[in-house]
């Protein structure tokens, strides 16, 4: 494979090859930064034995996805789309570990299901074509994500859980950025900004993601804490 080829994947950029041809993809990366501080400032305020280490990597995960981000919007290589989906993939699978671990309190073997039923929806999501690209911009590949997050958010609802309305609203606020990330290519001729041209509407997805990951660090670091194992009735 060619790693240094070229990705041109959205509306913004359109065939220009150059570094700055998504200046608005790129620059809206600052929403994952911003949640990485706001979410580093709030582990911070916690009591010294509260500020757990898996709250902290979370944080710095959410820095790797906004990195990642931005060089693939800016350099829009093959290996910089490697570096902006797998810090994605990863939060994925460490959020929803921690989610039934600390907020469902699910034993480990649990958790190990959980977690391997979850990436068994991942490759055939990914590798769905439509006319020979992908679905729906690539977003079906999220969908698992987002029906995980719901799933999750709902159980912990009806437990009354405190981290419940952070999942439920973040399930929403998910699904409402796959449909800007969708529509880019679609919407494309219709956002032409005088300046600067079409500019599609990724830039969107990358701000309520943003969002997204604050209110979801923000729910661990509240009300992540070692889970007691969980009794499972049998009739």
């Amino acid at each position: 494979m060619n790693w240094t080829g070229k990705v041109f994947a959205y509306c913004e950029r359109g065939l220009d090859p150059s570094f700055w041809a998504e200046p608005l993809n790129a620059a809206s990366n600052l929403a994952f930064f911003a949640a990485a501080l706001a979410g580093f400032v709030l582990w911070l305020a916690q009591p010294r034995d509260k500020r757990g280490w898996p709250e902290l990597m979370l944080v710095l995960v959410v820095v790797a996805i906004g990195t990642g981000s931005f060089l693939f919007h800016t350099t829009a290589t093959k290996w910089a789309a490697v570096a902006d989906t797998v810090p994605i993939g990863i939060f994925m699978v460490a959020y929803l570990i921690y989610a039934v671990r600390r907020f469902a309190g699910f034993p480990w073997w649990g958790v190990g299901i959980a977690a391997v039923l979850f990436v068994a929806t991942l490759p055939p999501s990914s590798m769905v074509r439509c006319g020979g690209g992908p679905c729906y911009n690539g977003s079906v590949a999220y969908l698992p994500a987002l029906a995980a997050l719901a799933i999750v958010g709902v159980g912990l609802w009806r437990r009354a859980h405190p981290a419940a309305p952070a999942l439920l609203a973040g399930a929403g606020i998910f699904a409402a950025s796959l449909v800007f990330r969708t529509v880019d290519r679609t919407l494309c001729p219709y956002t032409i900004l005088a300046a600067a041209g079409s500019v599609g509407t990724h830039f969107v997805w990358h701000m309520l993601n943003g969002l997204l990951l604050y209110l979801l660090v923000r729910a661990a670091i509240l009300y992540g804490r070692p889970a007691e194992r969980v009794r499972i009735a049998v009739a």
